[in-house]
């Protein structure tokens, strides 16, 4: 796409954002400084979905170097710049009932979060090569749908949307109603292929 062709695309997107402003430019000098307030926020939006994109880039297994390369700087520039904005700082597991499940990748990580399910867990958050997940008495399943699809269908059939949304993708939960299944007592079953 070319960067005239994503401009006028975003401008669309503001102008639709605040369709009042539109009007006003012709003879409110308040329309002006609203539009301003607007497109620094739109920045802002967009700024974090690049942050959302680059995880998962780096949750696909893409390296720092591929990383910079797709933004036109060297592997050190990508990563000063955005590596700490990406980061997985551990939670806080005040009653053993939370764990993280790493290193999950987005071609692994719905099979491992659909197994852990099964044994009662469920993600109650995520990030660069991780999901947190707790865990309850029921099985649970996990999806994940485009950031760009509409999710009402999801929502409506019982899926309980996971955290915030991650560029490219948004994911959901929903308990199944049974039991979870006997925990296994040796290794790390939840990881296992």
């Amino acid at each position: 796409m070319s960067d005239v062709a994503l401009t006028q695309l975003l401008s669309d997107a503001i102008a639709k954002a605040d369709p009042r402003i539109d009007p006003g430019l012709d003879h409110d000098p308040a329309a002006y400084l609203a539009l301003v307030r607007l497109t620094s926020q739109a920045r802002d939006s967009v700024d974090e979905l690049l942050i959302s994109a680059i995880s998962a880039a780096r949750s696909a297994g893409h390296s720092w170097d591929t990383v910079g390369a797709a933004l036109g700087m060297s592997r050190q520039a990508a990563q000063q710049r955005f590596g700490k904005r990406i980061g997985d700082a551990p939670d806080p597991d005040p009653d053993g009932r939370t764990r993280r499940l790493t290193p999950l990748t987005a071609f692994n990580e719905m099979r491992i979060l659909n197994r852990a399910g099964s044994y009662g867990w469920h993600s109650v958050g995520f990030g660069t090569l991780f999901h947190t997940v707790r865990k309850s008495d029921e099985q649970w399943e996990h999806t994940r749908a485009s950031a760009l699809a509409s999710r009402e269908k999801l929502e409506a059939d019982g899926w309980q949307k996971v955290g915030t949304l991650w560029f490219p993708w948004a994911y959901f939960k929903r308990p199944l109603g049974i039991p979870a299944l006997p925990e296994p007592v040796s290794g790390d079953y939840l990881m296992e292929p």
